[in-house]
């Protein structure tokens, strides 16, 4: 049998090609970011207006949060088409429980937001464990298994809400939460300042880390070597399902309501955002800085879609074009490594 540290060299990447990846993107991203920003600011002065910047700052905390979980997934080989189906799902739960017990117990309105948040991460929860359990234990494609739950998820949302916005959450939980400043920032951006802290920690200073790398890197040398394969997988589709949840409960605080059509480009930008940082789609290869400093480059072209007045139709075209020429790019740097 393998050593352990045999399997977690097995399961990186090459330290020097790792830090070789991980400073182009750090190189390019910013230098892409600035541009853009530039030249969207050229074109249309009301970019740079406050308000505006608020507004990317608050979309763009969004999108960290959800492809952060997405880089998970994605760093154990596999990723989750039902992050947008979840946050759909949490934002339904959310504003159906809170909206019942506000009626219920009128003035435990800090019990009645905390049971509704409490519900709405258990969607996640739940369907990050069924996610887990299908790929770890039942051995089904990662795409099969979370098409289905994406289904499922939207299916339900739509079914409990019959296409009908739910109203009646405290105001206090729209403007604490999806309207508040801190510190002059909204607290969304805080908030996923916050997660996105303690998923660098858990990358670099934890076992759990350490096992997604090993796992994403050489999932057959990880196993005969010790490392609990079933559950680290299982774990990381939990915290996708989780943070997918956290995303739909800060975007219905946001909106003021509980709508089944929350989240639905999350997928896309999740996935975009991951490939963009430079996650490997083959596993064992990710850096949470990078998702993060990508999503709000991709919150940037958004912002700047909306106020160059782009049809709304055209935009997940942009998205998907942005999508298609990173994975081509990462499948070209990969075959140029192996070449090399």
């Amino acid at each position: 049998m393998a050593s352990l540290p045999d399997a977690l060299d097995a399961g990186r990447m090459d330290t020097s090609e790792r830090l070789r990846r991980g400073a182009l993107a750090l190189g390019l991203l910013p230098v892409l970011t600035i541009g853009l920003v530039l030249l969207i600011a050229l074109i249309e002065p009301r970019f740079i207006n406050q308000l505006n910047i608020f507004n990317v700052l608050r979309n763009s905390a969004f999108l960290m949060i959800a492809a952060a979980g997405q880089m998970l997934v994605l760093i154990v080989g596999g990723f989750d088409l039902s992050v947008g189906a979840v946050a759909a799902l949490t934002s339904v739960t959310v504003a159906m429980v809170m909206a019942a017990l506000l009626v219920a117990m009128p003035e435990q309105l800090l019990l009645v937001i905390w049971l509704g948040v409490f519900a709405g991460l258990a969607c996640g929860v739940v369907v990050g464990l069924i996610n887990g359990l299908c790929v770890a234990y039942l051995r089904v494609s990662p795409f099969m298994v979370t098409l289905g739950t994406l289904s499922v998820a939207s299916g339900v949302a739509l079914y409990m809400t019959t296409g009908i916005p739910i109203y009646g959450m405290p105001e206090e939980f729209t403007k604490g939460f999806g309207r508040a400043l801190f510190l002059g920032l909204p607290l969304p951006f805080w908030i996923a300042i916050g997660i996105l802290v303690v998923v660098w920690i858990i990358q670099r200073q934890t076992r759990l880390g350490r096992y997604l790398y090993a796992i994403g890197g050489n999932m057959q040398a990880a196993r005969v070597s010790g490392v609990p394969v079933t559950f680290y997988l299982v774990t990381a589709y939990v915290l996708c399902g989780l943070l997918a949840s956290v995303t739909g409960i800060l975007l219905t605080a946001r909106v003021g309501s509980g709508q089944a059509t929350v989240g639905t480009t999350l997928m896309l930008e999740s996935i975009a955002a991951a490939v963009i940082g430079g996650v490997s789609l083959r596993g064992g290869v990710g850096r949470v800085e990078m998702v993060a400093l990508s999503a709000l480059f991709l919150s940037i072209i958004t912002n700047g879609m909306n106020l160059l007045r782009i049809d709304s139709k055209m935009q997940p075209v942009v998205m998907g074009i942005v999508l298609i020429v990173s994975v081509a790019l990462e499948t070209w740097n990969e075959r140029r490594r192996v070449r090399g």
